[in-house]
């Protein structure tokens, strides 16, 4: 999912490009899903994010180059639903990921569909508490309350094949937020304190954290 424009950031880079350690988000996330199980990627773009679509096509050549859908931009949720009719889903769950994540890799991806495949079901919610975004020093907006604990979805889920089973959020502000993908309450619930999908990047003071966290390895993965 890349076709926010990024408001929160400021600035007039769409949030998909905007540069972590050197290197576009979207470059970040792709890379990722490259390195996973994951067999094809789709990169939904929107009219709020026209060079994110011709950074995309400057990828054509390169292994990880996905495929494009044009979603109509009228927030994360209606534009995931409109991706997933699409695409032609077929009843097969699918994995959805935001461009915001750019500590998210291979091992971090897998690990979510491991945890898709050991529940019933087929759709999960990756939550992380919000108490271990602060920890980080990340933002941690969009608050819900799963069991007693403060969570924040992540912006990584995995979703049912049927239209309209991408989650019960609005995301009218087509910012392109992993926040705006709010599917708490939609299938199975997986609580992961993991930092490479607790950082995702709405403010500057997320990339300065991002990049710091980049550059530490002794981040630790870890799931609850």
């Amino acid at each position: 999912m890349c076709g926010g424009r990024g408001t929160r950031l400021g600035g007039g880079t769409e949030k998909p490009l905007r540069e972590v350690a050197g290197r576009p988000m979207v470059d970040r996330v792709l890379d990722a899903l490259a390195e996973s199980r994951v067999e094809t990627i789709h990169a939904v773009v929107s009219p709020h994010a026209t060079r994110t679509r011709a950074h995309l096509a400057a990828r054509a050549s390169e292994s990880a180059s996905p495929s494009v859908v044009e979603a109509p931009g009228n927030g994360y949720v209606a534009d995931l639903q409109h991706a997933m009719e699409a695409i032609g889903a077929d009843g097969r769950p699918r994995l959805t990921v935001a461009a915001d994540l750019p500590l998210l890799d291979g091992a971090a991806v897998n690990a979510v569909l491991d945890a898709a495949r050991a529940v019933d079901g087929d759709s999960l919610t990756v939550c992380v508490p919000a108490a271990r975004k602060r920890e980080l020093g990340v933002s941690a907006d969009a608050t819900t309350e799963i069991d007693g604990r403060e969570v924040v979805p992540a912006g990584i889920n995995v979703v049912g094949g049927r239209a309209g089973d991408g989650g019960n959020g609005t995301g009218d502000d087509a910012d392109g937020s992993a926040d705006d993908a709010d599917d708490a309450g939609e299938g199975a619930v997986h609580l992961t304190d993991d930092a490479r999908i607790a950082v995702n990047v709405n403010y500057p003071s997320d990339v300065r954290t991002a990049e710091r966290l980049l550059a530490d390895d002794s981040t630790h993965h870890t799931d609850r």
